[in-house]
């Protein structure tokens, strides 16, 4: 009995990285279900997605630098990297908020509206700024006196805190992804293993750009954790799938951006 339930621990915890790199990334893997048992550490593997992106971005960067690309070429590649290696499934949840919060209607109809597949003109818009500014802290970086390897925790650091708002924010919806997720979820297990990513990004930043930027990028991340549970809860009554990818997108533009000021202004 004791070893049988051992061996269903153990392909809980497979069919749950599985699934979390099924559901938040293109990189291939091999067909799960989607049981109760495999999404209960579905989260607790999110980061981990933003640590296989993170290498890929970084040996993404060492190449282009060594063939000798442009900066425009070669900011624009890693600019559509993550979006390639992701599927897109963060920035769809930031064009749906962008619609919904710019619609300047009440809280059911914003909630509607981010179940809504058509774009708005706000999405686009958004879309084209957004890409636009991703692409000048990307290429201000590759520029500046000093190389930013730690862009590289700035997956790992978001997707830690978009875990943990899953799992401890009000839900905006009884149903929806969020919540499913959520529901079926160890709470516990995903907010300690949500700590626990979050600071090994912030290890990786000290030691490969030094204390100054790897403490700027726990303040930016930390203080747009902030405003997204206050806008959430304030706009939607919650935290939906959706605004939990407007959240890592906002926050990992933000964190790129101050790495490209540092890299212009730091030694």
């Amino acid at each position: 009995m004791k070893q049988h339930s051992k061996e269903g621990k153990t392909g809980g915890a497979l069919e749950s990285l599985v699934i979390a790199f099924s559901m938040y990334s293109r990189i291939p893997m091999p067909q799960a279900a989607w049981s109760e048992a495999g999404m209960r550490y579905a989260l607790c593997f999110f980061p981990l997605v933003g640590a296989v992106l993170a290498l890929i971005w970084i040996l993404c960067w060492m190449a282009l630098h060594a063939a000798g690309l442009s900066l425009l070429a070669s900011g624009c590649i890693l600019t559509v990297l993550p979006i390639l290696v992701t599927g897109g499934i963060h920035m769809d949840g930031l064009l749906d908020t962008l619609d919904a919060r710019s619609s300047c209607q009440n809280r059911e109809r914003k909630l509607e509206i981010l179940k809504d597949s058509h774009s708005g003109a706000f999405a686009i818009i958004g879309c084209g700024v957004y890409l636009l500014l991703y692409l000048a802290a990307v290429s201000q970086m590759m520029e500046g006196k000093k190389v930013c390897l730690a862009a590289a925790s700035i997956f790992v650091m978001s997707r830690a805190l978009s875990s943990w708002s899953v799992v401890a924010f009000p839900k905006a919806r009884k149903d929806g992804l969020a919540t499913s997720f959520s529901d079926q979820a160890r709470s516990r297990m995903v907010k300690l293993t949500s700590v626990l990513w979050y600071l090994a990004g912030f290890l990786f930043a000290w030691s490969m750009d030094g204390l100054i930027l790897a403490l700027g990028l726990l303040l930016v991340s930390l203080a747009s954790f902030y405003c997204y549970r206050k806008m959430a809860l304030k706009e939607f009554g919650g935290v939906t799938g959706d605004l939990a990818g407007y959240f890592l997108q906002r926050t990992e533009l933000l964190m790129m951006m101050l790495l490209a000021l540092g890299s212009r202004f730091l030694p």
